[in-house]
């Protein structure tokens, strides 16, 4: 599959980019540039220097952090279409989270002299970064209350549908970190993902393949 394919299929599912004019994306691909990440290989790591916008075309990222103790405790999980190092244009810092591919992933970079270049040409790719911004907030804060207040199985289910947004059942899926990490992002222990799990599985919702997959036979209500 060409570059030039790749850089369009990003360009077009970002949601900062997707609203432009077909004139205005052709501007926007001149300035991308696609690369290939094996599962495991990191796109950046805490203490990197920020050097522009990552925006995920297949495959999955994770963001994380990494405690004093060398535990890990995800901040965030990148699928197609989402993007991350848009703080970088704000602020003048290093990254301050590691950004590792869960899967064999395709990733288009936009270097950030190119994206200020952009958002002056184009003050409505401005606007509709800070919409997006102001979106992820709220979703970090509800996230955040849920996953100390709700429900576990409602937690695990709000996490596993983060995983394969829009999908069409059955579908096979892998969770991108283990039972423990997991338990700790959701804020619970490892013994009630398991329960949670077996749960799921006794409802008729989902089958364990493995220790980190499953099959989802029916959307999780």
């Amino acid at each position: 599959m060409s570059e030039r394919h790749h850089m369009t299929g990003c360009v077009r599912r970002v949601p900062i980019f997707n609203h432009l004019p077909e004139e205005q994306l052709n501007e926007v691909m001149k300035t991308v540039h696609s690369k290939p990440f094996l599962a495991g290989s990191f796109l950046f790591k805490a203490g990197d220097k920020s050097t522009g916008l990552y925006v995920v075309h297949t495959g999955k990222v994770k963001l994380y952090r990494s405690n004093e103790e060398g535990k890990d405790q995800l901040v965030r999980l990148l699928l197609p279409g989402d993007f991350t190092g848009e703080l970088g244009l704000f602020l003048d810092q290093d990254h301050d989270v590691f950004a590792q591919a869960v899967e064999d992933s395709q990733v288009c970079h936009i270097k950030q002299s190119d994206i200020e270049t952009l958002l002056t040409a184009y003050p409505k790719i401005a606007l509709t970064l800070l919409k997006h911004l102001a979106k992820r907030l709220d979703e970090s804060e509800r996230a955040l209350q849920q996953a100390t207040s709700g429900p576990v199985d409602v937690r695990l289910k709000t996490f596993i549908h983060q995983l394969v947004p829009g999908a069409h059942y059955p579908i096979e899926c892998e969770l991108p970190m283990k039972q423990k990490d997991l338990a700790s992002h959701l804020g619970t222990t490892p013994e009630s993902i398991s329960r949670a799990i077996k749960r799921l599985e006794k409802s008729g919702e989902i089958k364990k393949l493995g220790p980190k997959s499953f099959r989802i036979l029916k959307p999780l209500q």
